[in-house]
């Protein structure tokens, strides 16, 4: 009988406090070599306080670690590295001003007499990107110019540019599309093969199931159960599903249904004939008070874009819009006149477009109401402004210490709902909601769709764009599809198909 291999990696008793806050406490977990171990949990359960201790970015202030049987304590990130153990954050670190190749190669540039070799560094760098299909972008781009996916494949693309031991990947997938995800896919395989071992963080269960061999669950700082022998690239029973979130939340979700019932049936929005630059080239709809209308359609499919051009954040090329029962087309050149018309659009870049991370909870709710918390001679009413926003922190059960806690403390689910409580606050009629749930897990993932379908039923029309389908169908009452810029079908709730969806949005390639 074959013994299991020695750990890798074993971590013991390892805890973390953060004032008054147990992010970690008494915390267990192994990694074998080869082996592909995943790390779950809602927002704030611990995975991020692990993962960062066990790369050298966080000191813990309990437990012990060891690496290959040899005590491991590293101080910093680089002494981490340099004993083989690299981390791919779901936060881009990346500096905007430096080339592709520049960033993946920050801490060794090659060089000669002093002086960086820039063809070594650009070879390289194409020998690393091909690994993630980035085979065809110039090294000498700036990464200020990349879209938020390329920047995340020249994150993975960094961590894999050298041998390491251990590769931690924090929802290295959040922004790419299912090719891109299929090359990652075949990278962690090349890995686990060659005996490295990954742990591997993500809300998305479906990919967790096809390619972890364990399962860990984190819970309030606790590691709270675990799941070994996964069949991995096979059909997972649906049970084991269920248990793993479960674990995660405490709790049954079942098949909850989030769709409004009852749609009224007054106009809200009509779109005609939208056109923008090249990404949204025929676009017509309506939108009803209370009804949640999604959008689907393939990467590139102009779904963002035609958001930002209804909401006046880019210019309209043509096409007439009219808000609510008018008769007379909307003038909306600017998000203001788009506020001022009663539509508010809550972007897919929630950190870098929808919050002001360094400012309190308190700032960001009431930022664009800031007149209503005003005092006569125009300073900000400090009380009023508190009581406002705990107001709205009550309502959506914000899970914050107080209304003064900055927002980059709060977790993807919370800092969310920080952004739909400002609006609610300006009380918007047509709310755009830009891939809502994105890096949120599960248990926040059923709030925020409760929160849309009480929204409606207050008579909001929503839109929802979103890449996954599933989502949709359990939040929509219809679906319209975008294929390359131009909105080819909106399928009602009796229609919907995943086949069927999926072939509109592949009408225009």
């Amino acid at each position: 009988m074959a013994t299991e291999p020695s750990p890798l990696l074993e971590v013991r008793a390892l805890g973390k406090c953060y004032g008054a806050v147990q992010a970690l406490a008494e915390a267990d977990f192994e990694l074998r070599p080869g082996e592909v171990h995943a790390l779950v949990g809602e927002n704030g359960a611990g995975k991020s306080t692990l993962s960062r201790i066990i790369a050298g970015l966080t000191t813990p202030d309990a437990g012990a670690m060891r690496l290959s049987e040899a005590s491991y304590s590293p101080a910093s990130r680089r002494v981490a590295e340099h004993l083989g153990v690299r981390m791919v954050m779901q936060e881009l670190n990346l500096i905007p001003t430096l080339t592709v190749a520049e960033s993946i190669f920050i801490d060794r540039l090659p060089n000669r007499l002093g002086w960086v070799d820039r063809k070594q560094l650009h070879r390289d760098a194409r020998a690393v990107l091909a690994r993630v299909g980035l085979g065809e972008l110039d090294p000498a781009t700036l990464i200020g110019s990349l879209g938020i996916g390329q920047q995340q494949l020249v994150e993975i693309a960094a961590g894999l540019a050298t041998t390491c031991r251990v590769l931690i990947l924090d929802e290295p997938t959040a922004a790419l599309t299912n090719k891109e995800t299929e090359l990652l896919f075949a990278q962690i395989e090349k890995l686990r093969s060659a005996g490295a071992g990954v742990i591997y963080i993500s809300h998305r269960m479906e990919e967790i199931l096809r390619i972890a061999d364990r399962v860990t669950v984190l819970r309030d700082g606790r590691v709270v159960g675990a799941r070994s022998n996964l069949q991995r690239g096979k059909q997972q029973d649906a049970t084991l599903l269920q248990e793993i979130i479960h674990l995660m939340v405490g709790r049954d979700l079942g098949a909850a249904q989030f769709r409004p019932k009852v749609a009224r049936a007054e106009m809200a929005l009509r779109v005609s004939g939208l056109r923008a630059g090249s990404a949204v080239k025929d676009v017509s709809f309506d939108l009803r008070r209370g009804e949640i209308l999604g959008f689907a359609g393939l990467m590139g499919s102009g779904r963002t874009e035609t958001m930002r051009a209804i909401f006046g954040a880019d210019r309209r090329d043509a096409g007439t819009m009219y808000v609510g029962a008018s008769a007379t087309p909307a003038e909306i050149a600017s998000p203001q006149d788009a506020v001022r018309a009663g539509i508010a659009l809550l972007t897919e870049d929630r950190k870098g477009e929808g919050l002001l991370l360094p400012w309190a909870v308190r700032s960001n709710v009431t930022l664009p109401t800031m007149r209503s918390v005003r005092s006569p001679l125009g300073w900000i009413d400090r009380v009023r402004e508190s009581a406002t926003a705990s107001r709205l922190v009550s309502q959506l059960r914000v899970r914050c210490s107080s209304v003064e806690q900055p927002v980059r403390e709060l977790s993807g689910g919370n800092q969310q709902k920080v952004v739909i409580a400002k609006w609610l606050e300006r009380d918007c009629d047509v709310l755009i909601f830009d891939e809502p749930t994105r890096g949120i897990d599960v248990g926040a993932k059923f709030e925020i769709y409760e929160l849309l379908r009480d929204l409606a039923g207050r008579g909001k029309a929503i839109i929802v764009v979103s890449s996954e389908l599933p989502e949709l169908f359990a939040i929509c009452n219809r679906i319209a599809v975008l294929s390359a810029g131009s909105l080819v079908r909106i399928f009602e709730e009796q229609e919907f198909d995943q086949n069927e969806i999926m072939r509109a949005a592949l009408t225009n390639y």
